[in-house]
């Protein structure tokens, strides 16, 4: 069964106890852990032995999954505290962007190279590393995507794929979906106005608000049996109330849980 969730991020400025609480109230199935540095550290990858029970814990106590971990970096190290964290906690997947620069000669090929070595070590401790498309990046396509998913082979790489940042990479993200989602382990989700770059203000990042066929999209993932993670990721919202935080939770949540209703799939 396809399992929503949301990023912590969105609840960025509250503790991690309080985003697991919201987002048990509007209905999730999971959480996904911020570990991003410099916007949200509800783990904290330095310290994450200290922080292990209390998360663990914290998802328990509100029904929730620990369905994936959030970390956007590349560097070596601290994804290797990543992976030990994602053991050693229960977290299975973990996502970053792909690095480098759009058109960039050598960059798709440096991306690829570091992807390929991440994911040969998220596998030495039994995790999963996703990467997704992103706006600006080496891979920011699906062209792009489908030469990172050839070039590596190792089983512990996964496709984590946005239809935000495909929706502004000119395409239409469902029609991507069928090309990649043989490999796709995980799916961030928010709903955009207009092209970009940037996906606009956080309210408009609801799922059900901006522009993007969300209804089929989830199609096509209901129609390929993907049985993985949807984790909404709005960013932008840090200056929001609690309230407003949660209002687009919950939006989000009503209509993607309607979407997968009406197509059998919940």
């Amino acid at each position: 069964m396809i399992k929503l969730g949301v990023n912590s991020v969105l609840f960025s400025g509250l503790d991690f106890a309080t985003a697991a609480r919201l987002t048990k109230l509007c209905g999730y199935d999971g959480i996904e852990v911020s570990a991003i540095a410099g916007m949200c550290e509800h783990l904290v990858l330095d310290k994450w032995q200290e922080q292990a029970q209390e998360i663990r814990k914290i998802a328990s106590d509100n029904g929730l999954g620990l369905l994936s971990m959030e970390v956007a970096s590349l560097d070596e190290a601290r994804l290797e505290k990543a992976f030990a964290a994602g053991k050693g906690i229960g977290i299975p997947l973990v996502n970053v962007g792909p690095g480098g620069k759009s058109n960039e000669p050598g960059a798709i090929e440096q991306s690829v190279a570091t992807l390929t070595a991440r994911a040969a070590l998220a596998g030495k401790y039994g995790v999963t590393l996703c990467c997704k498309a992103h706006v600006g990046s080496a891979i920011f396509n699906t062209p792009t995507t489908l030469q990172a998913m050839k070039a590596i082979a190792h089983p512990s790489f996964g496709v984590d794929m946005d239809p935000s940042h495909i929706w502004r990479a000119g395409e239409e993200p469902a029609d991507a979906l069928k090309q990649v989602v043989s490999r796709v382990k995980h799916i961030h989700i928010r709903d955009c106005k207009g092209k970009g770059p940037s996906p606009g203000e956080a309210r408009d990042q609801a799922c059900g608000r901006g522009e993007i066929d969300l209804m089929r999209y989830f199609r096509t993932l209901v129609e390929a049996r993907y049985d993985g993670p949807v984790c909404l990721e709005v960013i932008g919202a840090g200056n929001y109330s609690l309230e407003q935080k949660m209002a687009v939770a919950a939006e989000s949540y009503g209509y993607m849980n309607a979407c997968l209703k009406n197509l059998g799939a919940r």
